[in-house]
């Protein structure tokens, strides 16, 4: 049996904001990171709160949220009594606050707390996820965290917020959408809902995100990619991602790569991997490759056969990468090989482990995720 649920209220398009002064006799903490403070955005935010009774900033965020920001999160929620938390940021900032909403919930469950998402990105669909990830700066590990609890109450997509975001963190984001919509789409637990969700993504993100990165103030591309990371959240959120977030949150514990960089530069060569297609004569093809040929078509690639499909999509996806200017290997990236063959194993045997990897389509091996990796060689 599968199952399909949304909890989270999305509202978006323009002037989406203005629903917050809808929020009445609440005490208001934004959780957010030090540029949104200091730039203006969280006033912004919180000037919208008019009918709160109090309206505080915590602005300690920073990229990998540690476990140490979330105690310090919790430590100033329960000082100012918070009943609403407003999260104001990426992805770091979103699921921060989940971070400290979820700890105060399981360690103060008669303090009743409401959580609104506001993404300034358009990539981690962290506003309508139960997925978060918290990280151990000394032991350089991240841990997904998965807990219904971790749902936001609401979704405020508003493509005014988007504008300034750079076009690398453009193109970051854009391929994490990409990447989410495409592991939910050949996910094990797949269904005919997240489809639909994925599949509306994937047209959205591949059309506007060329768009959004030429022109940031492109308010319509902004929209559509915002609506294209949240449908892809949805999507993910029902049944899973693959061995590209496997992979991904170990190159970002242990290097500090962007997380949407990380997925972009891995995706090429698991969609090779998952879809199976050389030497495939004589063998049926794949569900994966078949639903990745399907995709090309949906997008307008050249697509007469399932080979053509994926190598078509493969294709369009390193072209953007190379417009985009996205790093294609790991030096390129930044990454020092002996600094990387020092921690290769803990890599390899973590990325197996993950929670994310459960539902590749193609079973994973130490060996497999090796193969993977050399691609990004040096």
């Amino acid at each position: 049996m599968k199952r399909f649920k949304i909890k989270t209220e999305v509202c978006f398009s323009d002037n989406a904001i203005d629903t917050l002064s809808e929020i009445k006799n609440k005490r208001a903490v934004i959780i957010t990171d030090s540029f949104m403070s200091s730039s203006g955005a969280a006033k912004r935010i919180a000037d919208k709160l008019t009918g709160c009774t109090s309206v505080d900033i915590f602005d300690q965020v920073r990229p990998d949220p540690p476990i140490e920001m979330v105690v310090a999160g919790v430590k100033f929620l329960t000082e100012h009594q918070a009943d609403v938390v407003v999260a104001l940021g990426g992805g770091s900032s979103i699921d921060a606050a989940k971070g400290v909403v979820l700890m105060m919930k399981k360690t103060r469950p008669e303090q009743k707390i409401s959580l609104i998402a506001i993404p300034t990105t358009s990539g981690t669909g962290s506003e309508v996820t139960e997925f978060a990830v918290i990280t151990d700066k000394e032991r350089g590990i991240k841990y997904p965290l998965v807990d219904e609890e971790l749902l936001p109450d609401m979704a405020i997509l508003d493509p005014s917020l988007v504008v300034t975001a750079p076009p690398a963190v453009t193109a970051d984001t854009g391929f994490d959408v990409i990447t989410h919509a495409l592991e939910a789409y050949v996910s094990t637990n797949a269904s005919d809902a997240s489809d639909a969700l994925a599949e509306k993504a994937l047209e959205l993100a591949f059309e506007y995100l060329p768009k959004a990165y030429a022109d940031g103030s492109n308010l319509i591309a902004r929209e559509k990619m915002h609506s294209a990371s949240c449908l892809a959240g949805m999507a993910f959120n029902a049944v899973s991602l693959g061995v590209n977030h496997g992979i991904a949150h170990q190159l970002g514990a242990k290097f500090h790569i962007p997380h949407g960089r990380a997925n972009a530069m891995l995706l090429p060569y698991v969609i090779a991997f998952n879809a199976d297609v050389d030497g495939h004569f004589g063998r049926e093809d794949s569900q994966a490759a078949l639903r990745y040929a399907r995709i090309a078509t949906r997008i307008g690639l050249p697509c007469s056969n399932t080979r053509m499909g994926v190598q078509s999509l493969i294709d369009e996806i390193s072209y953007m990468l190379d417009m985009m200017k996205v790093p294609r290997t790991l030096s390129q990236a930044g990454v020092n090989k002996d600094d990387y063959m020092a921690v290769k194993p803990a890599i390899l045997k973590a990325a197996v482990a993950d929670p994310c990897t459960a539902t590749n389509p193609r079973p994973v091996t130490e060996e497999d995720v090796s193969d993977i990796l050399k691609r990004l060689a040096w």
